[in-house]
């Protein structure tokens, strides 16, 4: 059975694993370099009520992660979020990552954002596909933006207006 619910910073060394798996051997972020414990709670100090940090935890271990993120430090865009999503590399493809972005529109809803923005890289049709299930659209693609494992990559824009 997977629990959801809000991080801890004794979760940080797991979400913190989770998050350089997905640096070494995926385009799911475009950091390129591994973080340490101390970028990463710098990372935490930075989400708070509003911008909250979820985790999935099976058996008492965390599993996955999602949060949201200011899109930018700009007054106007206050309302707005980024969301990510990370999972553990031997627990993918088993309904997790689903699971965590339904519980994190539902906390975006209640601290009042009125859209939330996904960055998803070209080719990772699976978060597409989780994006557009909760009602994301695509609403453009950055061609060629960054550059991992020697290719240059795309990045797709997802959107959704919360209240719709």
């Amino acid at each position: 059975m997977i629990i959801i619910r809000k991080a801890t910073m004794q979760d940080l060394d797991t979400i913190t694993s989770i998050y350089n798996d997905a640096i070494i051997n995926t385009t799911a972020t475009f950091d390129t370099e591994l973080k340490t414990i101390e970028q990463q709670t710098a990372w935490f100090g930075n989400h708070d009520e509003k911008f909250k940090i979820l985790v999935a935890e099976v058996d008492n271990s965390v599993i996955g992660w999602a949060s949201l993120s200011r899109w930018s430090d700009r007054c106007a865009y206050s309302d707005t979020a980024e969301c990510s999503l990370y999972i553990e590399k031997g627990q993918r493809n088993r309904g997790t990552g689903r699971k965590l972005m339904e519980e994190l529109l539902t906390e975006a809803k209640k601290s009042g954002f009125h859209t939330l923005i996904a960055r998803i890289a070209g080719g990772n049709e699976v978060s597409i596909h989780i994006c557009e299930s909760l009602s994301f659209r695509h609403v453009g693609t950055m061609k060629e933006v960054g550059r991992k494992f020697g290719r240059l990559l795309d990045v797709h824009l997802m959107q959704i207006i919360l209240g719709e």
